[in-house]
């Protein structure tokens, strides 16, 4: 299935999206709405991963439970807080949870959060992140197993262009 986002991007057109973060707790039902309100005015709704280092519900809850209200979500995922083996877990989670739309990040450093005595992970950076979300959908993982069905991800987006801005 082709994303609300990836058909934007593919014709060319402005793709809009924003960010709603994810409640610290796991009730969820201001997050939804928020989300829900924005849903006209934009391509998708992007889902924090415990943006500033500061603890929040998982970016993977959020975006399925998004998911579920027909609200498109892009799902952040970070290196910080994750080692190889979970980052491919929680894509391929994604993945079967409907979730298409991935951003990589390394995430921000730990120091600048609300547990800055946690131990950072960063096993892999963004840039490997990408490598590692090419590799899942090419259907093999990182340690070179077949996987039993490759996720397929909106994974990045192409060169600005211009926007026309005559009237």
């Amino acid at each position: 299935m082709i994303s609300r986002l990836q058909k934007r991007l593919d014709s060319g057109g402005f793709a809009i999206t924003c960010e709603v973060c994810p409640p610290k707790g796991c009730d969820c039902g201001e997050f939804v709405e928020k989300a829900g309100d924005l849903r006209e005015y934009v391509d998708a709704v992007n889902v924090t991963d415990n943006q500033g280092a500061n603890m929040r519900i998982s970016p993977l809850a959020a975006a399925a439970l998004l998911v579920r209200s027909g609200i498109e979500p892009v799902f952040q995922i970070t290196c910080r807080d994750r080692n190889r083996i979970a980052l491919q877990s929680d894509l391929l989670g994604a993945a079967a949870l409907g979730i298409v739309n991935v951003l990589a990040l390394t995430g921000d450093h730990i120091s600048f959060g609300d547990h800055s005595q946690a131990k950072a992970v960063f096993d892999l950076d963004s840039v490997q992140l990408l490598q590692t979300i090419g590799e899942l959908a090419a259907g093999k993982d990182l340690a070179g197993a077949t996987l039993q069905g490759a996720p397929t991800s909106t994974l990045g987006l192409r060169r600005p262009q211009k926007p026309n801005l005559s009237i």
